[in-house]
């Protein structure tokens, strides 16, 4: 038995509105269930359409069956009745997603002798019970001019209104209100859609996980041209301006992106079974396949193109029809008086093009920023058009590379080369990026592709927050800041291949150095910088920097001491360009403080050992006026306290302020610091659980660990998390911290996983203390679990340094060699690792 049938055969028993519900719920949920078929079959804008038809015809029989049973065997012809069913937004378009909301307009009329309210809210129930998602709005039809007038929601939403079902009298009632509604406060309605477009696009910037539908180069972004063109215009499709506005070659690939968005969005609402817009990490894989991609990596880069695409053309031909249509007098006399040359304009620090001015040479273009004030600058949507449609000869000449030396030699240029991304050009220009545009990276760590990351780095550069890399950025000569400028830019130009990155883009940079001339010093730098870029974080992250061995190792490899302070530059712009919080306090502390480490190795011709190293530390404490007022005992009991990486890791008046606060301890006490990250500072002569402190604070990422034996049996602690903590919060850090004085409570510890191939013991480390390594999969109440462990082992640990991605930790802990724990490696091996 058919649906009809069903419905009829309910009606004519008098069966229950529920009955009914339930009838098309179980109707929808099949049909729901057959859409990952049917999107085999017809993707992009075509399943879209066959969704929204579908929806459609299940609207229509559901107000049918409204009317049947109200009007019982009288059933007048549903254009009689003062009710029409319209489509809205993504509805009204045909562009519906599979879980998104379904907007409707009911516009209606009162006539006596119909009860259209009733009829509507029966209508809306039935949906409603039977599962659709409906966004609805109910207006007489004489209604409507003000509701859209007072709400610009409303009047975009009824930009693209389509009749589903319904009264065409009122139908064309309805357009006819429509029509007064687009021709109404046009300048106004332009303006606030291109500033709710600005703030949206402020809020979903490019990312290498795009927001597919709200994000630059999205959906809304396509949806804005035709606003405005359906406003200005009163096109239907913008397809409509073609030839006029924008050539039809420009149209095609417009449409060929926006049909593979249509795909991604149908692909992710159907994988994740929800409203999902966003292109994350883990969805990749299964919509990669799902739209017969066998490489995800190419897939993401196509997606990354597409939206690209969108955002060239949405924001050259919005402004293309916008600014005709918004120009004022008063701006013309502005613009006359702030020209660069013919069609070019200079107005409060950005820079205008006329669109009827033809596209100028690059070598014209080049010279206009060459020859700018040198300060950052922003840019109108017809300097955009100049720059995506100019020509520029390939191979490049050496005139152009001059030219481009004399660019890079400016200050600023972040935001011209954000222009060149924007435009199309940045590879045309600077060939080594042809390989890394639209490059995602899927490694949980960077929060761009690799274009943008290194824009976003030159950016860093140019703002270094750092007072202390700043003032060692400003010591360098302007032949050094050329050449860190272009190492900044182009470190990751070699991904994309399959051999080593750095090794690839070391060959790619010294190429480049020829052509502009660098000369043979700056370009081995140039080459030994690149080669060496995640050198130094690397080793400051993931090593003991205070290790002599660590550091001779390190500057081996980076050379001597100008390259030293290069390299510290170059890690702070790579670090800081990766995007969101990844450079912190602690990392640049880490830094720092290996950049400081490996300066004395490199400006001492003598080794130094740990025991010269040791020495040097105990001489500048001892000058100290502080450390002169103690009493004999106090000073020797600082100067023998046993751990030399103790006084490696602290400076001398931290040293000195640490041991005080040791002797004036009781049993325990501790301080808390939580302003950029949370730092936990603990003294105590009596047991301290590490073990319940580190499971009950599992929920906090924690970025690095001290434990060092002072004097009279104080011992420090010195524990500091990635993030900070948030109001009540800290007050319950420090109950945690006060409770783990009792040993006699527990927590239950996490279940971890680590195989005996992920650990690695080090006895060679140095005399005195050997290194675990811990490489395992990240997860949560790892570092409580280690510790638990050590404790039962009754292992000394003097430091740990936790380093950890999205998937993967590196965690590094040093022992002390006690109690013979290089003679049982195997069973901290065992205990460690816990494979079933």
């Amino acid at each position: 038995m058919d649906l009809l049938l069903r419905i009829e055969d309910i009606i004519e028993n008098n069966g229950s509105d529920f009955e009914l519900s339930k009838l098309f719920k179980q109707y929808i949920k099949e049909y729901k269930e057959s859409l990952p078929e049917l999107f085999k079959k017809n993707q992009g804008k075509d399943f879209l359409v066959k969704h929204t038809k579908q929806l459609d015809s299940i609207i229509t029989l559901m107000y049918k069956t409204v009317l049947r049973r109200l009007f019982g065997n009288f059933l007048p012809m549903r254009s009689q009745i003062p009710i029409a069913i319209i489509a809205l937004g993504s509805y009204g378009r045909e562009q519906l997603c599979v879980h998104s909301d379904i907007d409707l307009l009911i516009a209606y009329e009162k006539i006596e002798g119909y009860n259209a309210e009733l009829i509507i809210e029966k209508l809306f129930y039935l949906a409603l019970d039977a599962g659709m998602k409906l966004g609805h709005r109910v207006h007489e039809v004489t209604d409507l001019y003000k509701a859209a007038n007072e709400d610009i929601t409303i009047r975009t939403s009824l930009m693209e209104a389509r009749l589903i079902t319904g009264s065409p009298f009122i139908w064309h009632a309805t357009q006819r209100e429509l029509a007064k509604i687009r021709s109404h406060n046009q300048k106004e309605f332009i303006l606030a859609k291109v500033e709710e477009a600005q703030l949206r696009r402020k809020k979903y910037p490019m990312s290498m996980q795009p927001n597919i539908k709200e994000g630059v180069g999205g959906l809304r972004d396509a949806q804005l041209i035709f606003w405005i063109a359906n406003t200005i215009y009163g096109v239907s499709s913008i397809k409509e301006l073609s030839g006029i506005i924008f050539s039809d070659e420009e149209y095609k690939e417009f449409r060929v992106a926006l049909e593979l968005l249509y795909r991604v969005r149908s692909a992710l609402h159907l994988i994740t079974g929800k409203q999902e817009d966003r292109l994350l990490l883990e969805h990749i894989p299964q919509t990669s396949k799902m739209l017969g991609f066998r490489n995800q990596q190419r897939f993401a880069s196509k997606v990354l193109q597409a939206g690209w695409r969108i955002n060239n053309f949405t924001q050259i031909f919005v402004k293309k029809m916008v600014r005709p249509f918004i120009v004022e007098k008063s701006y013309i006399k502005k613009f006359r008086h702030n020209r660069i040359q013919k069609g070019i304009y200079l107005l409060e620090e950005r820079l205008f093009a006329s669109f009827n001015l033809k596209p100028l040479p690059i070598a014209s273009l080049l010279d206009i920023l060459i020859n700018l004030e040198d300060k950052d600058y922003r840019f109108d949507a017809g300097f955009l058009n100049q720059f995506t449609y100019t020509k520029i000869p390939h191979p490049l000449t050496a005139k152009t590379y001059q030219r481009l030396k004399k660019f890079l030699n400016k200050k600023h240029i972040s935001s011209f080369l954000k222009l060149f991304y924007n435009a199309g050009i940045l590879q045309e220009l600077f060939p080594n990026f042809r390989k890394v545009m639209h490059l995602p990276q899927f490694d949980g760590y960077h929060h761009y592709p690799v274009d943008l990351h290194s824009i976003e780095c030159v950016h860093a550069l140019e703002n270094i927050e750092e007072s202390f890399i700043a003032e060692l950025f400003e010591e360098l000569s302007d032949n050094e800041k050329l050449l860190l400028k272009i190492v900044v830019f182009f470190h990751d130009s070699g991904k994309g291949r399959k051999q080593d990155h750095s090794e690839v883009g070391a060959k790619l940079i010294a190429q480049f150095a020829k052509h502009i001339g660098l000369s043979q010093e700056l370009t081995e730098r140039a080459v030994t910088l690149v080669k060496q870029h995640v050198l130094m974080s690397n080793v400051a992250f993931k090593e003991n920097i205070h290790n002599e061995k660590t550091l001779y190792k390190f500057m081996s490899k980076v050379g001597d001491t100008k390259n030293l302070k290069l390299l510290y530059i170059l890690t702070y712009a790579d670090i800081k360009g990766v995007g969101g919080d990844t450079y912190n306090s602690f990392n640049s502390k880490l830094l720092y403080d290996l950049y400081m480490s490996a300066l004395e190795i490199a400006e001492n011709t003598e080794r130094i050992t740990d025991a010269k190293k040791r020495l040097i530390i105990e001489r500048r404490v001892k000058n100290l006026p502080e450390f002169r007022e103690l009493s004999k005992l106090m000073q020797k009991k600082i100067l023998t306290v046993e751990s030399n990486l103790f006084f490696f890791k602290h400076s001398p008046q931290d040293i000195l302020n640490i041991a005080k606060k040791a002797r004036e301890t009781g049993e325990y006490s501790f301080t808390t610091k939580n302003t950029n990250s949370l730092t936990i500072e603990i003294y105590r002569r009596i047991p301290l659980n590490i073990g319940y402190l580190l499971a009950s604070l599992s929920h906090l990422d924690v970025a690095s660990m001290e434990i060092f034996t002072l004097f009279d049996g104080v011992k420090y602690f010195k524990i500091d998390f990635i993030k900070n903590v948030h109001g009540n919060e800290l007050v319950e850090v420090q109950d945690i911290i006060d409770n783990a004085f009792d040993m006699d409570r527990e927590v239950p510890l996490k279940k971890v996983k680590i195989k005996k191939e992920e650990i690695n013991i080090d006895c060679e480390h140095s005399k005195t203390h050997a290194e675990l390594t811990i490489h395992t999969q990240n997860q949560m109440g790892l570092l409580a679990y280690v510790m638990y462990r050590f404790e039962e082992m009754q292992i000394n640990i003097v430091t740990a340094k936790i380093h950890s991605s999205k998937h993967k930790v590196r965690d590094s802990f040093l022992m002390e060699k006690q109690n013979k724990i290089c003679d049982n490696i195997q069973k901290i091996y065992e205990t460690l690792s816990n494979e079933e």
